[in-house]
């Protein structure tokens, strides 16, 4: 049974018990923060929509230029994973990745296309992205068209070209265990502060503005979510399922040359894609992981890009 998104005035749903069954679902999810038990979603703007995504450990702000920029245009659908940025509520236990997934093709069916508009671009930065394409993958009637900024099919082998997923599971299980035993710890407390370039904020942004807000968002997450996740993408291979997908898919990847060279930038990220049918690929030069913050208006200019098409 798909899992039914709730809004926080009880006379809203008293009103959708006495409508059809069509006009619920369009007015399951009007603007304003909806409910989910594994996420939630702000929706803002008016026109078509658009589904944004984050990455581990990251709240919808990192959305929040992308936001100012489209709501003017489009209507906004600004997915939160619970413990990024609210209560963890049941993502403290347990696999979260795949019920993400879930919960995020029944929203899109309940909100958008079970109201009769059509498939929305999902765009999804890092495990977003990955959670963007098992969403395609699994559910393709919900996907117009898919962003995916900086991630790939199968983490693993970015580190090792031979991984698989029994080769990366203890050391994922290792570094779970080690992220989950920082819940309940002393948090740092005062303002964040630019922790540098040499800090693990500092591998994902190479601006100090990037460096502080992910230290933040870092500071804020629950370390169970972030553990589990973290587990779940590196345990996710999903090279199989790529035919599945029949949404047109465009990759944003960052290159920073004092990590990598294009080249290796190139055939570290754009073979992963081998398997579907409507791929192109786009590096972003100068940036870091979080290319939104590292390289801002090539950022916007490529999303524009991808909405116009």
């Amino acid at each position: 049974m798909k899992h039914r998104f709730s809004v926080a005035a009880p006379f809203i749903l008293g009103i959708a018990l006495l409508i059809g069954a069509r006009a619920e679902a369009a007015e399951a999810c009007p603007a304003g923060l909806n409910d989910g038990k594994r996420i939630t979603v702000l929706v803002e703007g008016e026109g078509p929509d658009v589904v944004l995504i984050p990455g581990l450990s990251s709240p919808r702000a990192v959305w929040n230029a992308t936001a100012a920029r489209l709501k003017g245009k489009y209507r906004l659908h600004l997915v939160q994973i619970r413990g990024f940025g609210d209560d963890a509520g049941v993502n403290a236990e347990g696999p979260v990745l795949d019920g993400v997934v879930t919960e995020v093709a029944d929203y899109i069916d309940d909100c958008i296309t079970d109201a009769g508009r059509p498939a929305p671009a999902v765009i999804g930065h890092s495990m977003g992205g990955l959670t963007g394409l098992m969403v395609a993958a699994r559910a393709p009637q919900e996907v117009g068209r898919l962003m995916i900024v900086d991630a790939v099919p199968f983490i693993g082998l970015l580190f090792n070209p031979a991984a698989t997923i029994d080769s990366v599971t203890p050391q994922a299980d290792q570094m779970a265990a080690m992220m989950r035993a920082q819940y309940g710890q002393p948090a740092p407390t005062g303002p964040v502060v630019d922790p540098g370039p040499a800090s693990m904020a500092g591998g994902m942004s190479n601006t100090a503005a990037g460096r502080t807000a992910i230290a933040g968002w870092m500071r804020e997450a629950d370390a169970r979510v972030t553990a589990q996740v973290f587990r779940d993408v590196m345990t996710t291979d999903m090279r199989g399922e790529l035919a599945a997908v029949s949404a047109p898919v465009t990759l944003l990847y960052a290159q920073d040359e004092s990590l990598m060279p294009a080249g290796q930038a190139k055939a570290a990220f754009e073979p992963q894609y081998a398997g579907l049918a409507h791929f192109k690929a786009q590096m972003v030069t100068g940036s870091r992981h979080f290319i939104m913050l590292d390289q801002p208006e090539a950022f916007a200019k490529a999303v524009e890009g991808f909405l116009g098409e």
